[in-house]
């Protein structure tokens, strides 16, 4: 999950540097020599005991209860023969919704290494989704092009705002030389075709963002602590169902927090979170967990109010571990 502040991912950027696709892993993810990588084959048929597609708002796309979140193994440097696999098992998978950002490290060399190794067509197999920290029009712009760059791709189906957590950064991206104007250039030229936000600071700056512009989708925070403290649900998500916008969640483990406290089981965490959103991104550490997590589709959806309830009592008393990543 996204947990370590943005402005700590920018100044470490310069320092990791960026593979490039000329990396000597990612012609041996093609060869299928990396250890631990499923073989490229094509996507497994959809299980009939799936839940149904749900329509990721304005945008169109279909997408499942559960996707592939960009953190995990994938928020790592250097790990190529751990995460390229995580991808490609997604990929073959079904999985259809893929998260990521310049901000997490090489995730997006990553997926242009798993696009590249399962063959033609892999790209287009999924809705992609990459973020920009940037909040001016050409700093934006910059970002864009390099992770098109690295996802080894020419658009994006989402450029989201990345981690939007005060009034002046609205100011700043909405203002003029802002980073809406990169957005508008994108879309106009194809290299993108869907907008969001995303956020799980304040929920009171997403609304607002959604007021100023009419985003195609919202990404954020949305676990069994919510109600407890600067709830999203009942502000961001109540906004943005009534604006027709997608709902994408994330932080629904809380890091992992309510797995290690045994406050609630996974599926549970999943089910809870995709009864409220369109979607839940979750990061993944190895094949094992993106077969359980994708696995969680075939889970009864949407979870009952009074199973919901039940379980938003039963963290509330330690809901402030849950949502340290609030304001």
């Amino acid at each position: 999950m996204d947990n370590e502040p943005i402005e700590t991912e920018e100044a470490n950027l310069g320092r990791r540097g960026v593979q490039r696709a000329t990396d000597p892993t990612a012609a041996a993810v093609a060869a299928g020599a990396v250890e631990g990588a499923p073989p490229a084959t094509p996507a497994a048929p959809r299980d009939a005991a799936a839940a149904p597609l749900r329509t990721l708002g304005r945008t169109g796309a279909q997408v499942e209860p559960v996707s592939l979140g960009g953190e995990g193994i994938l928020r790592t440097t250097g790990r190529h023969r751990e995460a390229v696999p995580v991808i490609l098992e997604a990929l073959r998978l079904g999985v259809r919704y893929c998260d990521t950002a310049p901000a997490y490290q090489q995730s997006q060399d990553y997926y242009g290494e798993a696009f590249r190794a399962a063959g033609p067509g892999a790209r287009e197999q999924v809705f992609l989704a990459s973020k920009t920290h940037a909040r001016d029009r050409e700093g934006a712009l910059r970002l864009l092009d390099d992770s098109l760059r690295r996802l080894g791709t020419d658009h994006l189906d989402l450029w989201q705002l990345h981690d939007l957590r005060e009034i002046d950064e609205l100011d700043a991206i909405f203002g003029k030389g802002g980073a809406i104007e990169a957005v508008e250039q994108a879309r106009a030229d194809g290299r993108v075709r869907h907008v969001g936000i995303t956020g799980h600071h304040d929920p009171r700056i997403l609304v607002e963002a959604m007021r100023r512009y009419p985003v195609d989708t919202v990404l954020c925070a949305i676990n069994p602590a919510d109600p407890a403290r600067l709830p999203f649900l009942t502000t961001v998500v109540e906004e943005a169902r009534r604006r027709g916008v997608g709902v994408i969640g994330m932080k629904i483990m809380a890091a992992g927090r309510l797995l290690q406290d045994r406050a609630a089981s996974p599926g549970e965490l999943i089910r809870y979170a995709a009864s409220h959103a369109d979607t839940v991104i979750i990061g993944c550490s190895s094949i094992a967990e993106v077969r359980e997590n994708l696995g969680a589709r075939t889970l009864p959806f949407p979870m009952p109010p009074a199973e919901r309830g039940a379980l938003e009592a039963r963290v509330a008393p330690r809901a402030g571990r849950y949502d340290t990543f609030k304001a």
